[in-house]
């Protein structure tokens, strides 16, 4: 019983605290990433490059620094128009919905993950996101309401005390 009522409380503490299983990136991660990608500017193939764009735009998505979640999504943003394969199409739009997740715009996450779900229905990353924004804005939604309600409320009580008050 208490190991059921200890679960209850981890999972009601995981919902308030707004936890989920996307993946954070330190910042020497990202430092190594724009090594890599100043490197492959110098001389390197088009393909390298490309690669090491994509690494830098992962770890700048999943940062715990908004300015750099910031500047991946203009970086994949930039380069979504220049996509040649469905596979690169569906990275980027994934990344995207992640880095607007990080960045607290999760109308916006759903959208492109929605649209990465449409290039390949059943891939199982895509769907866990597409499940922890749902939840997401879900969970804001129910704060929102009991924001609403506690405020109502306490308007209400004011108003009957002014109004108690005066007769």
């Amino acid at each position: 019983m208490e190991a059921k009522i200890g679960r209850f409380f981890d999972s009601v503490g995981g919902f308030f605290k707004g936890e989920d299983q996307i993946p954070w990136c330190d910042r020497d991660i990202i430092v190594g990433c724009e090594r890599d990608v100043a490197e492959a500017a110098n001389g390197g193939s088009d393909e390298l490059k490309s690669e090491s764009i994509m690494r830098l735009s992962w770890a700048l998505v999943h940062s715990r620094q908004p300015e750099d979640v910031q500047r991946g999504i203009a970086m994949l943003e930039a380069s979504l128009a220049n996509t040649n394969t469905p596979l690169q199409q569906r990275e980027k739009l994934y990344l995207l919905a992640v880095g607007y997740y990080r960045s607290g715009q999760y109308s916006k996450s759903l959208q492109f993950v929605q649209q990465c779900l449409e290039i390949v229905p059943d891939w199982r990353q895509a769907l866990t996101l597409k499940k922890t924004v749902e939840s997401r804005i879900t969970k804001d939604g129910v704060i929102g309401i009991g924001i609403t309600a506690t405020a109502v409320g306490l308007l209400a009580g004011g108003v009957a005390a002014a109004l108690a008050r005066k007769k």
